[in-house]
C-alpha cells in the first residue's frame, strides 16, 4: 500500500469514522486514498471550523478525533484548534500537508516548519519523511493524544512521501497506560474529609461522560460535599442539586467567591486547576491555599507544579469515587449546614430577574425561554464571550445535558461545534449560542450543516458589538470606546441565504411563541435575537459600568 492507503487503514483502525478537512493540493493522495471507503470526510469552509469541529467530536467521545488541512496557509488558519485542544485538554490528531521532501529547507512555497511553529503548543509533532514508517507513528500520535493529559498532535506529510510504498501491516490501537489510586490513597483521603467539617469538590471535565457523572454524583451524596464545577463542565452535575456549589469561570461575583473561601478541605479531581477553574488562582491560593489540598488527575504534571498540595494522587477519579461512594457517612450538623448555606446563595444566583431594556432585547429572556422549552438532553454548545454567561448563570443543565464550549475562550468555535454535534448525534437537539462576532468568524460552516444535513439551533445576540471586550473596555477606560464597534449584515437574510430556517426576535416580540417555532422546526435554524447593548452581561449593565 501506498503511504496514504496506511493513514486511511489506520484511522479505522483508531475506530475513525469520520474526518473533517479543507482539501489542498499537498495531500492529495490522501485524499485519493480516502475515496469511497468507510471515513466520511466532511468537508468545511474554512481550516479553523474543521479544527472546532473536531474538538468538539473529541469532546463529546472522549477520543481522539482528526482534522485534515493544507501546508501552509492551511495549517495557520488550523492551529486555532490546535490551541484549543492543548488549552482544553482534548485529543486532537491533525494532518498536514508538507512540501515535497526535496523541497524541505530551501523556502519553498508555503513551506513551514510544524515542529517550530506548532510544537509548543502540541504534545507531539511529527514530519514522515519514510512512508515505512507510517502506521508506527499514525499509532504513536493516537496514544499520544490520549494518554495522562489529552491533547493535540501533530503529523506533517510531504506530499511526495504519501505515495511511498509503505508495506501492509498496520499495527492495532496502542493500549493506553490508565493510573489507579492506591488502598493507602483512598484511605487518606477519606480520612481528611471525615475531619473537614467544610469541604468542598472542584470537579473537572474528568467526569465527562454517563459513568463519570454517576460517580461524582454518587460520591458527593454519599460523603455529603458540595461539588462546584469547572468552567465550561456545567453537565457533569446537576445544578438543581441540594449540593450544587456552583460553576467556577470568569464572572463570579465576590458573594460567591467568599461564600467558597469559607471551605476547610478542596479536592479537585478531575481538572488540572489551572487559573480559570481557580477563580485566578485565588480557590485555591497560590502558592500555598489557604485550606488543605487534595488535587486527582491522571497526569502527574499539573499536581503540585502551582499550588502546595497536602495529597496528591496520579489517578483516574472516576474509579476513586466511586470506591468512596460505597462508605457513605453521617455527618455532622456542621457540615449539612455548610452544605445549606453554599447551596442556598447558589440558589438565589440562579433566579433571573428579567429586565426590559429600550435598546433591544434582554438576551437572558431568550436563554431562559430556551431552557424551559428545549427538551431535556439538549446539547449546548457556547461561544466565547459574554453571550454564554446567561447560560452558565441560568441553565439549570444536568447530566442528562451535554454542554460543549471553549475553555481557552476562542471566538468561533460556536457553530462549527454545534455543526459536529449534529452530525455525530442527530437524534438530539443541538443549540448553540454565539454573538454577533463568533458568528462572522466561523458562521460559514452552517453551508457544512445544510450541505450533511446537520440541525443546529443557531442562537445569535446581534447586539452591534465586541461585548466582552466593551464591557472591561468600559471598566478600565470609561467613555473611550475603541474598535468594538461593530456594523453587521442583515442576518435574518444571511441565515435564509444558506437555506436555513431564520426567526427574528426583536424588542416587544413574544419570545417564548418565537422560541418554539424555532424549536419545532425540524432542521437548521438560526435565531436571530437583535439584543440589547444596555444589558451587556448576566452580569452587569453598559450603565452599571460607566457609573
Amino acid at each position: 500500500m501506498r503511504a496514504a492507503d496506511i493513514i486511511v487503514k489506520s484511522l479505522e483502525a483508531q475506530g475513525i469514522t469520520r474526518v473533517y478537512c479543507v482539501p489542498g493540493e499537498s495531500y492529495l493522495a490522501l485524499l485519493d486514498a480516502l475515496y469511497g471507503g468507510s471515513i466520511e470526510v466532511v468537508i468545511c469552509r474554512h481550516e479553523s471550523g474543521a479544527g472546532f469541529m473536531a474538538v468538539a467530536e473529541a469532546k463529546m467521545t472522549g477520543k481522539p478525533a482528526v482534522f485534515l488541512v493544507s501546508r501552509g496557509p492551511g495549517a495557520t488558519n488550523g492551529s486555532i484548534a490546535i490551541h484549543v485542544a492543548e488549552q482544553d485538554a482534548v485529543p486532537v490528531v491533525c494532518l498536514i500537508g508538507q512540501v515535497s521532501r526535496e523541497e524541505r529547507t530551501r523556502g519553498a512555497f508555503q513551506e513551514v516548519d510544524y515542529t517550530q511553529f506548532l510544537g509548543s503548543m502540541c504534545k507531539g509533532v511529527f514530519e514522515v519523511n519514510e512512508g515505512a514508517k507510517m502506521a508506527e507513528i499514525c499509532a504513536r500520535s493516537f496514544r499520544l493524544a490520549a494518554e495522562g493529559t489529552p491533547g493535540p498532535v501533530v503529523i506533517s506529510l510531504p506530499e511526495d512521501m504519501l505515495n511511498d510504498e509503505a508495506g501492509a501491516t498496520v499495527p492495532a490501537a496502542y493500549p493506553l497506560a490508565r493510573p489507579q489510586h492506591s488502598p493507602q490513597q483512598s484511605s487518606a483521603l477519606q480520612a481528611m474529609i471525615d475531619k473537614a467539617q467544610r469541604p468542598i469538590v472542584v470537579a473537572g471535565a474528568g467526569f465527562r461522560g454517563p459513568r463519570g457523572a454517576a460517580a461524582l454524583a454518587l460520591f458527593a451524596e454519599a460523603q455529603r460535599i458540595p461539588v462546584a464545577v469547572t468552567w465550561k463542565n456545567q453537565d457533569i452535575f446537576d445544578n438543581a442539586s441540594l449540593l450544587y456549589a456552583g460553576h467556577l469561570g470568569f464572572g463570579n461575583p465576590p458573594k460567591h467567591r467568599e461564600a467558597l473561601a469559607k471551605s476547610d478541605l478542596i479536592i479537585a479531581a478531575g481538572t488540572r486547576l489551572g487559573d480559570v477553574a481557580s477563580l485566578n488562582y485565588t480557590f485555591p491560593a497560590c502558592p500555598v491555599p489557604a485550606q488543605p489540598l487534595v488535587h486527582i488527575y491522571q497526569d502527574g504534571g499539573p499536581i503540585g507544579r502551582v499550588y502546595r498540595t497536602d495529597l496528591g494522587i496520579i489517578a483516574d477519579a472516576v474509579p476513586l469515587f466511586e470506591e468512596l461512594s460505597g462508605n457513605p457517612r453521617v455527618v455532622s450538623s456542621a457540615r449539612e449546614g455548610w452544605i445549606t448555606d453554599i447551596n442556598g446563595f447558589i440558589r438565589g444566583f440562579q433566579e433571573f430577574t428579567p429586565s426590559d431594556p429600550q435598546d433591544g432585547v434582554n438576551f437572558g429572556s431568550v436563554v431562559l425561554s430556551i431552557a424551559a422549552q428545549a427538551p431535556k438532553d439538549s446539547i449546548v454548545t457556547t461561544d466565547a464571550g459574554n453571550i454564554s454567561t446567561w447560560v452558565h448563570r441560568h441553565w439549570k443543565m444536568s447530566p442528562a445535558n451535554l454542554q460543549l464550549g471553549g475553555i481557552a475562550g476562542a471566538m468561533g468555535f460556536g457553530v462549527p461545534s454545534a455543526v459536529a454535534a449534529s452530525m455525530i448525534a442527530p437524534q438530539r437537539t443541538v443549540l448553540t449560542f454565539v454573538g454577533d462576532g463568533g458568528i462572522l468568524m466561523t458562521g460559514q460552516e452552517l453551508a457544512t450543516a445544510i450541505q450533511y444535513g446537520a440541525k443546529p439551533k443557531i442562537v445569535l445576540s446581534d447586539n452591534g458589538i465586541y461585548g466582552t471586550i466593551r464591557t472591561h473596555q468600559e471598566r478600565e477606560y470609561p467613555g473611550r470606546v475603541s474598535g468594538t464597534d461593530l456594523h453587521n449584515p442583515d442576518f435574518t437574510a444571511w441565515g435564509r441565504s444558506f437555506g436555513a430556517h431564520a426567526v427574528t426576535i426583536s424588542r416587544g416580540d413574544d419570545i417564548d411563541a418565537k422560541v418554539k417555532e424555532a424549536l419545532d422546526h425540524d432542521g437548521a435554524v438560526l435565531i436571530h435575537v437583535k439584543s440589547s447593548r444596555e444589558v451587556l452581561s448576566a452580569f452587569t449593565t453598559l450603565s452599571a459600568l460607566k457609573k
